[in-house]
């Protein structure tokens, strides 16, 4: 006999259960004798998968932000970020104790559930705030000239994170996004664009775990420059599904480990993610 994935009708997500039908995380799955690690990551992505076609067929309005959720929805959208996060995190982690090769499909599954994640908790009032929230300038109307730039909150801080911000010749400071810097700037050089945004999220991704970190600092930190790289990267406008170029294996394994440490840090203060704290 060989553990299997468990759902039933009445929860969003799935669970890895043993052969005896005991509950297990992904990670202890890979660990049992004769595990065959090659065969059942790929399980858990095309589940996962699956998760996200259900969430975004009963959700997909809210997530889109075309109205804000019904209070007999807000159970379930809080059901459903939480059970995407949990998927996440087991991938990561088992993903990590395997050493398999990274593999592209799985940061474009670990991309899209990440964009739907933060998505269901916006429309529910649950993201940490992205990096100076509430301290930036708005645009006036018309082209905006000034100087773009990945700007950190504080370099002895990485886990409060970066943010693009267009800095203008009288000192004032815009929100700016990836987006707008590789399709909407002039003379932005997008290849360093782009490495300068993966360096930044690689090292708050790291610097989240750390025991000093704010989570709910942390949490938006994170949050922000990986929304920011996912919602850069879909396939159009329209669509919630994100694309990762050939051969781009490296970017895949960032998303990855993004989205888990996302998951992780909010575990410190969301009580719906507890059972996260020890992944």
């Amino acid at each position: 006999m060989l553990p299997r994935i468990e759902a039933t009708d009445q929860r969003i997500g799935f669970h890895w259960v043993s052969p005896e039908g005991r509950p297990l995380r992904l990670v202890e799955v890979v660990r049992l004798p004769g595990a065959e690690a090659e065969r059942w990551l790929p399980t858990h992505l095309e589940a996962l998968d699956d998760v996200l076609i259900e969430v975004a067929g009963r959700f997909g309005e809210i997530l889109g932000g075309g109205r804000g959720p019904r209070p007999d929805e807000q159970d379930g959208v809080s059901a459903a970020y939480r059970a995407i996060d949990r998927l996440c995190a087991e991938y990561a982690e088992a993903h990590g104790e395997v050493g398999l090769p990274d593999d592209v499909r799985a940061g474009q599954i670990s991309g899209t559930a990440a964009l739907m994640s933060i998505r269901a908790r916006q429309s529910i009032a649950m993201m940490g705030p992205a990096p100076y929230d509430g301290e930036l300038d708005q645009p006036g109307p018309g082209v905006v000239g000034g100087r773009a730039g990945l700007h950190w909150v504080d370099e002895s801080r990485p886990w409060a994170g970066a943010r693009w911000l267009v800095v203008t010749e009288d000192g004032l400071r815009l929100p700016a996004t990836l987006s707008m810097l590789l399709f909407d700037s002039s003379g932005v050089d997008k290849d360093a664009t782009l490495t300068e945004h993966r360096d930044a999220l690689a090292r708050v991704t790291e610097a989240v775990g750390v025991p000093e970190a704010e989570p709910l600092v942390a949490s938006g930190a994170v949050d922000w420059l990986l929304f920011d790289w996912v919602m850069a990267h879909r396939e159009s406008p329209d669509s919630g599904a994100v694309e990762i170029g050939s051969g781009r294996t490296a970017d895949a394994r960032m998303i990855v480990l993004a989205a888990a440490a996302s998951a992780r840090v909010r575990a410190r203060f969301d009580l719906g993610l507890l059972e996260l704290a020890k992944i």
